[in-house]
């Protein structure tokens, strides 16, 4: 059953990526030479700018990031918050469940999530 849901679930992706296909086809057909080529200069414009920026972007980003890591504490500027989250603990699963056979009196402080799913294109 839960294959049949995946295959009309990838039968629904295709069917929005068909038709953002045609839709961008449709479009493209409307376009003039003349537009088109206009619009590829302006992208060649922007690229160079967008890289500049993107950049710029990168370091910031990471600069705060470890600002952020070295003072242990959330910071919010004016339009931005940078989380900070301590490092996840994890244990051995397999050594301590071997553990907890010769002393049981650990597993009362065994604790199991949910499962979770998530979604892949293959």
């Amino acid at each position: 059953m839960t294959q049949q849901l995946l295959d009309q679930l990838a039968e629904l992706y295709a069917q929005r990526d068909l038709a953002s296909l045609e839709k961008q086809r449709l479009i493209d057909n409307i376009l003039t030479q003349e537009i088109k080529a206009q619009i590829a200069d302006i992208e060649a414009e922007f690229s160079g700018k967008n890289e500049t920026v993107n950049d710029a972007i990168a370091n910031l980003e990471a600069q705060i990031k470890e600002e952020v890591k070295q003072a242990g504490a959330s910071v919010k500027g004016q339009f931005i918050h940078a989380v900070f989250t301590k490092g996840r603990v994890t244990w051995d699963a397999k050594a301590l469940d071997g553990y907890a056979k010769a002393h049981p009196e650990i597993a009362e402080y065994r604790k199991e999530g949910e499962p979770s799913v998530s979604l892949r294109k293959i």
